[in-house]
């Protein structure tokens, strides 16, 4: 594990394989084309959701993860900032020219920002049961997320938790918000807990628990996003795209799915019987159809 300096935040990040000039793999003549990767995870947890998918890009070429700013090992989120702007600043501290850019959940919706930013940095982009911000989510989805929060933890010392008022922040309150975001993204709202394989179980709850914990101990912070938002410019993207699409997770996340598979002009739909979390759920498979996108653009 390393830092780099990326839009005045300290990231942290791992960094495995070789690239060459433009960040495509090989060296002593023996370049296959593969180009850098780089990996986002999304909000329910850090770098360590790409284990098996970091170890097997490594294999083929130049591969990064790394942690967004108030994640694992990174610095706190402060002030007003934009993660597409941090995923471009470590793109340039790290010297990469190109990038294939792989994000899960909210990390996808910033991967399609910064390819909006900066077309020319991105060569492909791989969505994995992708967000998108200023995205206006369902009322049932907010309604049935709410009624699970309410369950947990009460409503007054929840408000405290998100307006950065509590004196303290109870373990058991963490615990009790992680396992409703694992229940329903990760498992999803048709099946239960027990259905996920228990190291799955449990390292999902590790960095969501870890990422709550963080969330609620550091003042507010303001993230900054493209404007207009990105649903309106997806037709704009012009470089391949994956879309991997979980079918046990929520409906509305599904239906971003089907949403980018129709707007953005070269995108490749596969279905996984994962839910938010393929990366780790089925990281076997999500590494084949990862390595199979990868090449292709190569």
């Amino acid at each position: 594990m390393s830092f780099v300096m990326s839009n005045g935040a300290r990231l942290a990040y791992d960094e495995a394989g070789v690239a060459g000039k433009a960040g495509v793999a090989g060296e002593a003549g023996k370049a296959d084309g593969f180009p850098t990767v780089v990996l986002t995870h999304g909000g329910l947890g850090d770098r360590r959701m790409w284990d098996h998918q970091f170890q097997a890009l490594a294999r083929r070429g130049r591969v990064v993860r790394y942690d967004m700013r108030g994640a694992g090992e990174s610095q706190d989120a402060d002030g007003e900032f934009s993660r597409s702007e941090d995923l471009l600043g470590l793109l340039d501290a790290l010297d990469i020219e190109q990038a294939v850019l792989v994000g899960n959940s909210i990390g996808g919706a910033y991967s399609i920002e910064a390819a909006l930013s900066a077309p020319e940095r991105v060569r492909g982009l791989a969505l994995i049961c992708s967000g998108l911000t200023e995205y206006d989510w369902p009322e049932e989805m907010t309604a049935e997320i709410g009624h699970l929060v309410e369950e947990a933890v009460p409503a007054e010392r929840m408000a405290r938790y998100w307006q950065r008022t509590a004196e303290y922040v109870d373990p058991a309150d963490v615990r009790a918000i992680a396992e409703v975001n694992v229940r329903y993204m990760v498992a999803g709202p048709k099946r239960d807990l027990d259905d996920l394989a228990p190291e799955v179980r449990a390292l999902a709850m590790r960095m969501c628990q870890d990422n709550f914990q963080r969330e609620w101990s550091v003042p507010q912070y303001q993230e900054r996003f493209q404007q207009p938002p990105i649903i309106d410019r997806l037709r704009e993207l012009a470089m391949p795209t994956l879309i991997v699409n979980g079918r046990y997770d929520p409906s509305p996340i599904q239906e971003i799915a089907d949403l980018l598979a129709v707007r953005i002009p070269r995108a490749r739909r596969i279905d996984l019987d994962a839910g938010h979390l393929p990366s780790i759920e089925l990281p076997e498979e999500t590494t084949e159809a990862l390595l199979e996108f990868v090449a292709g653009i190569s």
